[in-house]
């Protein structure tokens, strides 16, 4: 079976940082408590959405990493030469 090293390489690594980042994202997430202000309860929401986000963005990162190790398995390297043209001379009769 090719396998295209590079590209299997780069989904590799992109699974890791996917992955990595989810789990610090999940360490990082903002916690409220009672008898919070007006003003602490917006900043809280702001924080929880963006946090909510930064995890999204990780999940597509493994996502996409997955589409490439996927895509390296199908991956044929093209050859040096190309493919040879030949031109066929007309019949005569």
């Amino acid at each position: 079976m090719l396998i295209d090293k590079k590209i299997l390489a780069g989904g590799i690594i992109f699974l890791v940082v996917g992955f990595t980042l989810t789990s610090v994202f999940s360490e990082m997430t903002p916690i409220g408590r009672a008898g919070m202000t007006d003003d602490e309860i917006a900043e809280f929401l702001l924080d929880e959405r963006q946090n909510q986000d930064y995890t999204t963005l990780a999940g597509i990162l493994i996502g996409i990493g997955f589409l490439l190790i996927l895509i390296s398995f199908g991956a044929r390297r093209k050859k040096k030469g190309g493919a040879k043209k030949t031109e066929k001379k007309p019949e005569t009769k």
